[in-house]
Protein backbone atom coordinates (compact mmCIF):
# COMPACT_ATOMS: atom_id res chain seq x y z
CA UNK A 1 0.00 0.00 0.00
CA UNK A 2 1.44 3.28 -1.47
CA UNK A 3 1.21 6.34 1.82
CA UNK A 4 1.73 9.62 2.07
CA UNK A 5 5.84 8.15 2.49
CA UNK A 6 6.16 6.54 -1.24
CA UNK A 7 5.75 10.42 -2.97
CA UNK A 8 7.24 14.36 -3.46
CA UNK A 9 4.48 16.47 -2.50
CA UNK A 10 6.81 19.25 -2.86
CA UNK A 11 4.94 21.94 -5.60
CA UNK A 12 2.12 19.28 -6.64
CA UNK A 13 -1.56 19.69 -7.15
CA UNK A 14 -2.90 16.82 -5.64
CA UNK A 15 -6.63 16.10 -5.44
CA UNK A 16 -7.78 14.85 -2.47
CA UNK A 17 -10.38 12.61 -2.18
CA UNK A 18 -11.74 13.16 1.45
CA UNK A 19 -14.65 11.60 3.51
CA UNK A 20 -16.94 14.73 4.73
CA UNK A 21 -20.07 13.26 4.76
CA UNK A 22 -22.12 14.27 7.87
CA UNK A 23 -25.07 14.18 10.02
CA UNK A 24 -27.61 17.49 9.12
CA UNK A 25 -30.78 18.84 10.84
CA UNK A 26 -32.98 20.95 9.02
CA UNK A 27 -30.47 21.56 6.40
CA UNK A 28 -28.34 22.52 9.31
CA UNK A 29 -24.90 20.29 9.53
CA UNK A 30 -23.94 19.00 12.68
CA UNK A 31 -20.50 18.61 14.34
CA UNK A 32 -18.79 15.86 12.81
CA UNK A 33 -15.87 14.00 13.42
CA UNK A 34 -15.35 12.87 9.76
CA UNK A 35 -14.63 16.76 9.40
CA UNK A 36 -12.27 17.30 12.51
CA UNK A 37 -10.01 13.67 11.05
CA UNK A 38 -10.27 14.91 7.40
CA UNK A 39 -7.45 17.60 8.01
CA UNK A 40 -4.84 15.24 9.94
CA UNK A 41 -3.95 14.53 5.82
CA UNK A 42 -4.73 18.17 4.77
CA UNK A 43 -2.42 19.36 7.35
CA UNK A 44 0.41 16.99 6.60
CA UNK A 45 -0.09 17.28 2.54
CA UNK A 46 0.29 21.19 3.54
CA UNK A 47 3.78 20.84 5.73
CA UNK A 48 4.68 18.79 2.85
CA UNK A 49 4.22 21.89 0.39
CA UNK A 50 1.55 20.37 -1.97
CA UNK A 51 -1.33 22.15 -3.41
CA UNK A 52 -4.40 20.90 -1.97
CA UNK A 53 -7.93 20.31 -4.32
CA UNK A 54 -10.39 18.32 -1.83
CA UNK A 55 -13.20 16.81 -3.40
CA UNK A 56 -15.90 15.24 -1.24
CA UNK A 57 -19.68 14.61 -0.90
CA UNK A 58 -22.89 14.87 1.38
CA UNK A 59 -26.01 12.80 0.95
CA UNK A 60 -27.25 11.43 -1.56
CA UNK A 61 -29.14 13.63 -4.75
CA UNK A 62 -33.16 13.80 -3.51
CA UNK A 63 -32.28 13.30 0.09
CA UNK A 64 -32.84 15.99 2.76
CA UNK A 65 -29.12 15.87 4.10
CA UNK A 66 -28.19 16.87 0.41
CA UNK A 67 -26.82 20.06 0.75
CA UNK A 68 -23.90 22.01 -0.41
CA UNK A 69 -20.37 21.91 1.09
CA UNK A 70 -20.02 25.32 2.38
CA UNK A 71 -21.30 24.77 6.20
CA UNK A 72 -18.24 21.75 6.22
CA UNK A 73 -15.98 24.25 5.08
CA UNK A 74 -16.44 26.37 7.66
CA UNK A 75 -16.47 23.71 10.17
CA UNK A 76 -12.99 22.62 8.62
CA UNK A 77 -11.85 25.68 8.83
CA UNK A 78 -11.63 25.34 12.83
CA UNK A 79 -8.80 22.46 11.99
CA UNK A 80 -7.23 23.86 8.85
CA UNK A 81 -7.39 26.65 6.85
CA UNK A 82 -9.58 26.24 3.48
CA UNK A 83 -10.98 28.08 0.72
CA UNK A 84 -14.69 26.77 -0.45
CA UNK A 85 -15.50 27.32 -4.31
CA UNK A 86 -18.56 26.68 -5.73
CA UNK A 87 -17.88 24.73 -8.89
CA UNK A 88 -16.65 21.15 -9.40
CA UNK A 89 -14.95 21.22 -12.67
CA UNK A 90 -16.13 23.89 -14.49
CA UNK A 91 -14.15 27.58 -15.24
CA UNK A 92 -14.30 28.73 -12.13
CA UNK A 93 -12.89 25.29 -10.18
CA UNK A 94 -10.08 25.53 -13.09
CA UNK A 95 -9.25 28.81 -12.15
CA UNK A 96 -8.99 28.32 -8.41
CA UNK A 97 -6.87 25.38 -9.23
CA UNK A 98 -4.18 26.89 -11.27
CA UNK A 99 -3.82 29.87 -8.48
CA UNK A 100 -3.10 27.77 -5.80
CA UNK A 101 -0.21 28.43 -3.90
CA UNK A 102 2.01 25.74 -2.09
CA UNK A 103 0.50 25.25 0.80
CA UNK A 104 -2.87 26.35 0.17
CA UNK A 105 -5.99 24.18 0.28
CA UNK A 106 -9.43 24.47 -1.34
CA UNK A 107 -12.06 22.52 -1.12
CA UNK A 108 -14.81 22.25 -3.99
CA UNK A 109 -18.10 21.77 -4.32
CA UNK A 110 -20.38 18.15 -3.64
CA UNK A 111 -19.07 16.14 -6.46
CA UNK A 112 -22.33 14.48 -6.25
CA UNK A 113 -24.09 17.17 -7.68
CA UNK A 114 -23.05 16.01 -10.69
CA UNK A 115 -24.27 12.88 -12.85
CA UNK A 116 -20.98 11.26 -14.06
CA UNK A 117 -19.46 10.91 -10.07
CA UNK A 118 -22.35 7.73 -10.16
CA UNK A 119 -20.81 6.42 -13.35
CA UNK A 120 -17.72 4.06 -13.11
CA UNK A 121 -16.42 4.87 -16.92
CA UNK A 122 -13.96 7.83 -18.13
CA UNK A 123 -16.20 11.12 -18.18
CA UNK A 124 -16.00 14.78 -17.33
CA UNK A 125 -14.91 14.19 -13.67
CA UNK A 126 -11.87 11.95 -14.69
CA UNK A 127 -10.76 13.83 -17.47
CA UNK A 128 -10.60 17.42 -15.87
CA UNK A 129 -8.78 16.05 -13.10
CA UNK A 130 -6.41 13.39 -14.82
CA UNK A 131 -5.47 16.88 -16.57
CA UNK A 132 -5.55 19.21 -13.86
CA UNK A 133 -3.92 17.28 -10.96
CA UNK A 134 -0.43 15.13 -10.66
CA UNK A 135 -1.42 12.88 -7.72
CA UNK A 136 -4.18 11.20 -6.89
CA UNK A 137 -4.85 11.10 -2.28
CA UNK A 138 -7.66 8.66 -0.78
CA UNK A 139 -8.85 9.11 2.50
CA UNK A 140 -12.29 7.91 2.40
CA UNK A 141 -12.44 4.68 3.49
CA UNK A 142 -16.23 4.78 3.76
CA UNK A 143 -16.90 5.62 -0.32
CA UNK A 144 -13.94 2.88 -1.48
CA UNK A 145 -17.35 0.42 -2.02
CA UNK A 146 -18.61 2.70 -4.61
CA UNK A 147 -17.29 2.23 -8.16
CA UNK A 148 -17.91 6.02 -8.47
CA UNK A 149 -15.69 8.11 -10.59
CA UNK A 150 -13.71 10.00 -8.03
CA UNK A 151 -12.81 6.44 -6.44
CA UNK A 152 -11.51 5.10 -9.13
CA UNK A 153 -9.54 8.34 -10.15
CA UNK A 154 -5.89 6.42 -10.04
CA UNK A 155 -6.97 4.71 -13.30
CA UNK A 156 -6.12 8.20 -14.62
CA UNK A 157 -4.15 9.21 -12.48
CA UNK A 158 -0.85 7.37 -11.97
CA UNK A 159 0.49 8.45 -9.20
CA UNK A 160 -1.74 8.17 -6.23
CA UNK A 161 -1.73 6.57 -2.51
CA UNK A 162 -3.88 6.34 0.53
CA UNK A 163 -4.39 9.07 3.34
CA UNK A 164 -3.78 8.97 6.82
CA UNK A 165 -7.13 7.80 7.54
CA UNK A 166 -7.47 5.06 5.10
CA UNK A 167 -4.31 3.69 5.51
CA UNK A 168 -5.41 3.44 9.77
CA UNK A 169 -8.12 1.88 8.49
CA UNK A 170 -6.60 -0.94 6.20
CA UNK A 171 -3.96 -1.85 8.42
CA UNK A 172 -6.42 -1.88 11.67
CA UNK A 173 -8.98 -4.23 9.25
CA UNK A 174 -6.21 -6.23 8.35
CA UNK A 175 -5.91 -7.64 11.77
CA UNK A 176 -9.65 -7.91 12.95
CA UNK A 177 -10.75 -11.70 12.91
CA UNK A 178 -14.87 -11.70 13.45
CA UNK A 179 -15.42 -15.18 13.46
CA UNK A 180 -18.04 -16.37 16.01
CA UNK A 181 -18.95 -12.46 16.68
CA UNK A 182 -21.85 -10.29 17.70
CA UNK A 183 -22.82 -8.15 15.17
CA UNK A 184 -25.37 -5.34 16.04
CA UNK A 185 -26.86 -3.74 13.25
CA UNK A 186 -28.52 -0.57 12.81
CA UNK A 187 -28.50 2.64 10.78
CA UNK A 188 -31.13 3.84 7.64
CA UNK A 189 -29.40 1.36 5.15
CA UNK A 190 -31.28 -1.82 5.66
CA UNK A 191 -29.81 -3.19 2.52
CA UNK A 192 -26.23 -3.01 3.39
CA UNK A 193 -26.91 -5.20 6.49
CA UNK A 194 -28.36 -8.14 4.45
CA UNK A 195 -25.05 -9.02 3.93
CA UNK A 196 -24.31 -10.02 7.52
CA UNK A 197 -27.48 -12.18 7.70
CA UNK A 198 -26.99 -15.73 8.36
CA UNK A 199 -24.98 -17.63 10.85
CA UNK A 200 -24.81 -15.05 13.31
CA UNK A 201 -26.24 -13.69 16.58
CA UNK A 202 -27.67 -10.56 14.92
CA UNK A 203 -29.38 -7.59 17.76
CA UNK A 204 -30.98 -5.68 15.17
CA UNK A 205 -31.90 -1.52 15.68
CA UNK A 206 -32.25 1.56 14.37
CA UNK A 207 -34.60 1.55 11.14
CA UNK A 208 -32.71 -1.89 10.42
CA UNK A 209 -34.40 -2.86 13.10
CA UNK A 210 -37.94 -2.22 12.49
CA UNK A 211 -37.51 -3.62 8.96
CA UNK A 212 -36.88 -6.83 10.25
CA UNK A 213 -39.59 -6.55 12.66
CA UNK A 214 -42.18 -5.86 9.88
CA UNK A 215 -40.40 -9.23 7.80
CA UNK A 216 -41.53 -11.05 10.89
CA UNK A 217 -44.75 -10.18 10.45
CA UNK A 218 -45.28 -7.58 12.72
CA UNK A 219 -47.40 -4.25 11.96
CA UNK A 220 -45.98 -1.26 12.72
CA UNK A 221 -48.70 1.48 11.81
CA UNK A 222 -47.49 4.90 10.77
CA UNK A 223 -44.11 3.61 10.79
CA UNK A 224 -44.20 1.26 8.12
CA UNK A 225 -46.11 4.59 6.14
CA UNK A 226 -42.42 6.58 6.84
CA UNK A 227 -40.37 3.30 5.77
CA UNK A 228 -41.96 3.35 2.32
CA UNK A 229 -42.02 6.85 1.67
CA UNK A 230 -38.20 7.07 2.31
CA UNK A 231 -37.63 4.04 0.35
CA UNK A 232 -35.95 2.36 3.16
CA UNK A 233 -38.04 -1.11 3.49
CA UNK A 234 -36.99 -4.33 1.59
CA UNK A 235 -38.30 -7.51 1.67
CA UNK A 236 -35.82 -9.65 3.56
CA UNK A 237 -36.41 -13.58 3.27
CA UNK A 238 -36.91 -14.99 6.77
CA UNK A 239 -34.38 -17.61 6.63
CA UNK A 240 -31.77 -14.83 7.04
CA UNK A 241 -33.84 -13.26 10.05
CA UNK A 242 -33.32 -16.88 11.73
CA UNK A 243 -30.46 -15.20 14.31
CA UNK A 244 -31.73 -12.09 14.40
CA UNK A 245 -33.07 -10.69 17.80
CA UNK A 246 -35.54 -7.61 16.96
CA UNK A 247 -36.67 -4.48 19.30
CA UNK A 248 -39.18 -5.55 22.20
CA UNK A 249 -39.69 -2.00 23.04
CA UNK A 250 -39.61 1.72 20.72
CA UNK A 251 -39.22 4.88 22.17
CA UNK A 252 -41.83 7.94 20.35
CA UNK A 253 -42.27 11.43 20.57
CA UNK A 254 -45.07 12.19 22.35
CA UNK A 255 -44.30 15.77 24.29
CA UNK A 256 -40.72 14.18 24.69
CA UNK A 257 -39.74 11.00 25.10
CA UNK A 258 -42.11 8.35 25.49
CA UNK A 259 -41.48 4.13 25.34
CA UNK A 260 -44.59 1.84 23.76
CA UNK A 261 -43.99 -2.10 24.32
CA UNK A 262 -43.99 -3.65 20.88
CA UNK A 263 -47.80 -4.93 21.73
CA UNK A 264 -49.02 -1.58 21.57
CA UNK A 265 -48.13 -1.38 17.56
CA UNK A 266 -49.25 -0.39 15.77
CA UNK A 267 -50.01 2.89 16.14
CA UNK A 268 -50.00 6.19 14.56
CA UNK A 269 -46.54 7.45 16.29
CA UNK A 270 -42.96 7.62 14.25
CA UNK A 271 -40.13 5.48 16.03
CA UNK A 272 -37.04 7.36 17.00
CA UNK A 273 -35.38 4.87 19.06
CA UNK A 274 -35.13 1.38 20.87
CA UNK A 275 -36.72 1.01 24.41
CA UNK A 276 -35.47 0.55 27.82
CA UNK A 277 -36.48 -3.36 27.65
CA UNK A 278 -34.84 -3.76 24.25
CA UNK A 279 -31.79 -2.37 25.66
CA UNK A 280 -31.32 -4.27 28.53
CA UNK A 281 -32.00 -7.42 26.69
CA UNK A 282 -29.06 -6.36 24.26
CA UNK A 283 -26.82 -5.51 27.18
CA UNK A 284 -27.12 -9.06 28.11
CA UNK A 285 -25.94 -10.31 24.61
CA UNK A 286 -23.24 -7.83 24.98
CA UNK A 287 -22.22 -9.23 27.87
CA UNK A 288 -21.70 -12.78 26.54
CA UNK A 289 -20.02 -12.22 23.58
CA UNK A 290 -16.02 -12.46 22.89
CA UNK A 291 -16.26 -10.15 19.54
CA UNK A 292 -18.44 -7.42 18.44
CA UNK A 293 -19.47 -5.44 16.01
CA UNK A 294 -21.85 -2.83 16.02
CA UNK A 295 -22.69 -0.79 12.83
CA UNK A 296 -25.18 2.29 12.87
CA UNK A 297 -26.95 3.71 15.95
CA UNK A 298 -29.51 2.80 17.49
CA UNK A 299 -31.98 5.69 16.95
CA UNK A 300 -32.35 9.57 15.84
CA UNK A 301 -28.60 10.75 17.70
CA UNK A 302 -29.45 13.70 16.54
CA UNK A 303 -31.89 14.35 18.77
CA UNK A 304 -30.57 13.99 22.27
CA UNK A 305 -33.52 12.19 24.27
CA UNK A 306 -33.61 9.89 21.45
CA UNK A 307 -29.71 9.08 21.80
CA UNK A 308 -30.81 6.95 25.22
CA UNK A 309 -30.45 3.30 23.09
CA UNK A 310 -27.43 3.88 21.45
CA UNK A 311 -25.47 5.56 24.39
CA UNK A 312 -26.73 2.40 26.00
CA UNK A 313 -25.39 0.42 23.74
CA UNK A 314 -22.15 1.79 23.16
CA UNK A 315 -21.27 1.84 27.17
CA UNK A 316 -22.20 -1.81 27.47
CA UNK A 317 -19.70 -2.52 24.63
CA UNK A 318 -16.93 -0.49 26.31
CA UNK A 319 -17.43 -2.19 29.34
CA UNK A 320 -17.45 -5.82 27.81
CA UNK A 321 -14.15 -7.55 27.41
CA UNK A 322 -15.25 -8.34 24.10
CA UNK A 323 -13.24 -7.29 21.04
CA UNK A 324 -14.90 -4.49 19.20
CA UNK A 325 -15.38 -2.98 16.18
CA UNK A 326 -17.68 0.71 15.67
CA UNK A 327 -18.30 1.44 12.33
CA UNK A 328 -19.79 4.11 10.91
CA UNK A 329 -19.54 8.12 10.93
CA UNK A 330 -22.82 8.44 13.15
CA UNK A 331 -21.33 5.89 15.63
CA UNK A 332 -18.56 7.84 16.11
CA UNK A 333 -20.25 11.37 16.36
CA UNK A 334 -22.23 9.70 19.47
CA UNK A 335 -18.97 8.28 21.40
CA UNK A 336 -18.13 12.09 21.06
CA UNK A 337 -21.37 12.98 22.41
CA UNK A 338 -21.73 10.02 24.95
CA UNK A 339 -18.71 10.92 26.72
CA UNK A 340 -17.12 7.59 26.45
CA UNK A 341 -13.71 6.98 26.31
CA UNK A 342 -12.51 5.93 22.91
CA UNK A 343 -10.00 3.67 24.26
CA UNK A 344 -12.61 1.44 25.35
CA UNK A 345 -13.04 0.17 22.25
CA UNK A 346 -10.79 -2.10 19.88
CA UNK A 347 -11.09 -0.52 16.71
CA UNK A 348 -13.36 3.05 15.64
CA UNK A 349 -14.01 3.62 12.25
CA UNK A 350 -15.16 6.37 10.37
CA UNK A 351 -17.11 3.81 7.60
CA UNK A 352 -20.30 2.05 7.35
CA UNK A 353 -20.75 0.42 4.45
CA UNK A 354 -17.61 0.29 2.95
CA UNK A 355 -16.29 -1.22 6.60
CA UNK A 356 -19.50 -3.52 6.62
CA UNK A 357 -18.40 -4.95 2.77
CA UNK A 358 -14.94 -5.35 3.91
CA UNK A 359 -16.08 -7.58 6.70
CA UNK A 360 -18.41 -9.24 4.50
CA UNK A 361 -15.56 -10.79 2.12
CA UNK A 362 -16.36 -8.11 -0.20
CA UNK A 363 -13.16 -6.68 -2.31
CA UNK A 364 -13.97 -2.68 -2.38
CA UNK A 365 -13.09 -1.24 -5.87
CA UNK A 366 -11.67 1.98 -4.09
CA UNK A 367 -8.99 -0.07 -2.62
CA UNK A 368 -8.65 -2.16 -5.77
CA UNK A 369 -7.40 0.60 -7.91
CA UNK A 370 -4.76 1.61 -5.21
CA UNK A 371 -3.68 -1.70 -5.45
CA UNK A 372 -4.35 -2.60 -1.78
CA UNK A 373 -5.76 -6.47 -0.94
Amino acid sequence: MKTLNDFDFNGKIVLLRCDLNSDVQNKKLLKSERIKEAAITINELKKKKAKIVILAHQGRPGDSDFISLKQHSKQLNKYTKVKFVEDIIGKKAEKAIKELKIGEALLLENVRNLKEEFNAEENKITSFFSKMCEIYVNDAFSVCHRAQASILLPKYIKKSCAGRILEREVNALSKIKLKNTLYILGGAKPEDNIKLLGNHKVLSCGLFGQVCLINKGKKLGEQENYLNKKKIFIKIPKIKLKNVKTPLDFAVNINGRKEISLEGFPNKNEIFDIGSITQKNYIEEIKKAKAIYMKGPAGDCSKKEFSKGTFSILNAIANSKAFSVIGGGHLSDAIVASKINKKKFSHISLSGGALLNYIAGEKLPGLKVLGIK
